[in-house]
């Protein structure tokens, strides 16, 4: 199978000027504080009736061309593996000029961890504040941590992620639609727990998009 980079029409890096810094300095997490190379921003056109949220920024990888990761390039979804993949997906489904990409943790956690519930949501304000200026129809979430911190603005408790993966819910007091998604990284492996074809799944999410 062909990974990201083999696509004939290879997803663009997005400009690092085109950042949508809220708090240049943040200090919210000492933990992140401390393992983070810098803060990974959100991305792309301001009036975008699409987001896409991803979990944290990896590690990445400073020694990579181009494709380095958020903890290194400053810009959400930046890496060499999910950044494109992600990308990919949004640009195959005719959302690539009109997608913005964010985190709802936007530092790097050390070793890799999980970001904590506490800092998801010390920076639950920044992505509320990203949604705000962009007004999206939807927000397709990737990941249980990405999903979980969008329906805490509702109240709502994730039990059981693969049970909401495209399964679309009402989000009133963000005005929007979250669209629970498989995390680009963990696509093949949860896939066949949920015996759908890629095809079938990419059907599933185009559905539900505007």
């Amino acid at each position: 199978m062909a990974g990201p980079g083999d696509h004939p029409n290879p997803v663009e890096h997005p400009d690092p000027d085109d950042r949508l810094v809220l708090d240049a300095d943040c200090a919210r997490c000492p933990a992140l504080v401390d393992s983070r190379t810098c803060i990974s921003w959100g991305n792309g056109p301001r009036d975008a009736s699409v987001v896409v949220v991803g979990e944290a920024p990896g590690a990445g990888d400073p020694d990579a061309e181009t494709w380095k990761g958020g903890n290194h390039t400053g810009c959400a979804y930046t890496s060499r593996h999910s950044g494109r993949r992600i990308r990919r997906l949004v640009a195959d489904l005719g959302y690539g000029d009109d997608c913005f990409y964010t985190n709802a943790a936007k530092c790097h956690p050390p070793e890799n961890r999980d970001p904590t519930d506490e800092e998801l949501s010390n920076c639950r304000g920044h992505l509320e504040a990203e949604l705000d200026i962009v007004d999206p129809e939807v927000v397709v979430t990737t990941g249980k941590h990405a999903t979980a911190t969008l329906l805490a603005f509702e109240g709502i408790a994730l039990d059981g992620f693969l049970d909401r993966v495209c399964d679309p819910v009402e989000c009133p007091t963000l005005g929007v639609r979250c669209l629970p998604v498989l995390h680009p990284s963990y696509q093949e492996v949860w896939l066949s727990r949920l015996d759908l074809t890629e095809a079938e799944y990419r059907e599933r999410i185009a559905e539900h998009l505007p």
